[in-house]
């Protein structure tokens, strides 16, 4: 993962997400960008006449804010010993990472982020999930694979590739006979092809299949999950819930790297 895109604002989580990409760039080689957005049409207003206009002096205030916390940024990160740019967004921040996205190997975000599944939707590359205050330090020990045999799940274990190298143990979770299109052990020859070993296992169904594997990712104390985003649809999975969504919104999970 050379190009490492991260989402930073004045919030308590932009730490832990700024120490993940960090972690990333340094156990791959890679380059941090960080995008500090500031939605410039959230300071349009409505006149009495229906006619709109530009909180101008508002627009200002956030602007010069924005620009002092990027510059802040960038003082801390020139004492890291790791290539970095800071971007600068206008748009809505979905729409601004999207764009920036697409020269980028992935992108970080803190669980509970409100753009997170509409931006594997709209974005091209997979998405990092990490705790709102706990970053994810790579390589890790232990990295869970969810395998349902989706073209999502191929796209997922194709991104996540970097990360499987560095691990000390890569394990593909299957629920039921529920194969897809690619069987599992397709999924364990292609990682092979890339020097990673390995080893399926077949979990027997108890409770829903998000309970199934997230009582497999505890017990094997995994730190990182791996999966096919949104294999239903996106209004499915929020009037019914769904993996996916469980998983982001999984308290003290494990961190998510999934892709649509």
């Amino acid at each position: 993962m050379r190009s490492i895109l991260v989402y930073a604002d004045q919030t308590e989580e932009t730490p832990a997400r700024l120490e993940t990409a960090l972690s990333l760039a340094r156990s791959t080689g890679g380059h941090v960008s960080v995008l500090i957005d500031t939605p410039v049409a959230r300071f349009m207003a409505m006149d009495a006449l229906g006619g709109g206009y530009l909180a101008a002096d508002a627009v200002r205030e956030a602007v010069k804010r924005d620009d002092e916390f990027a510059e802040e940024l960038a003082q801390r990160l020139r004492n890291e010993d790791v290539p970095f740019d800071i971007l600068r967004g206008e748009e809505e921040p979905v729409d601004a990472m999207t764009e920036a996205s697409l020269l980028s190997d992935v992108i970080v975000l803190s669980r509970g982020c409100e753009f997170a599944g509409q931006l594997a939707m709209d974005g091209k590359a997979p998405i990092l999930v990490v705790d709102q205050d706990r970053p994810l330090i790579t390589p890790v020990n232990c990295v869970a694979v969810a395998w349902d045999g989706s073209h999502e799940a191929a796209v997922a274990l194709r991104g996540a590739l970097p990360l499987l190298r560095l691990a000390q143990s890569v394990h593909v979770l299957t629920v039921g006979d529920k194969a897809g299109v690619f069987p599992p052990l397709d999924a364990v020859q292609y990682l092979s092809r890339h020097g990673v070993k390995a080893e399926i296992d077949s979990l027997t169904r108890v409770g829903s299949i998000e309970e199934t594997l997230a009582s497999a990712v505890s017990r094997m104390q995994a730190q990182l999950l791996v999966m096919g985003a949104f294999g239903h649809s996106r209004l499915r999975e929020f009037l019914l819930g769904g993996v996916t969504r469980y998983f982001l919104d999984l308290k003290d999970g494990p961190s998510l790297l999934f892709a649509h």
